[in-house]
């Protein structure tokens, strides 16, 4: 079945970064576009990015446009989340998500 498992998230400074990994199993990845997906304390799920299984399709929330990055490597089955610039308003747990799936998500939090 699918199965998909974030890491990579922790605690940093405003204007720091961190990079997410997700890596994913029980599917032929390639195949899939794949999506990070967030969600802040006391709100609703955010989408934040898209990247289709041969990266020539890449799209993002516009409050994250020019500071995150999305990836993959097709060969490890991973998919991937650098974000720079970090902001308090980007706090949340992170999920990678394909379809309804979705992992059991990373904690980012953003606080000096």
């Amino acid at each position: 079945q699918v199965h998909l498992v974030e890491s990579g998230g922790g605690l940093v400074q405003p204007g720091g970064s961190l990079r997410l990994s997700c890596v994913a199993s029980g599917f032929t990845f390639s195949a899939y576009s794949m999506r990070w997906l967030r969600q802040a304390p006391g709100k609703g799920l955010e989408w934040v990015a898209t990247i289709n299984g041969d990266t020539s399709y890449i799209d993002y929330t516009p409050s994250v446009k020019g500071r995150f990055t999305i990836s993959r490597d097709n060969a490890k089955s991973t998919l991937y989340l650098q974000m720079n610039s970090l902001e308090p308003e980007d706090a949340a747990v992170y999920y990678c998500s394909r379809d309804r799936y979705r992992g059991q998500g990373t904690q980012v939090t953003v606080s000096s």
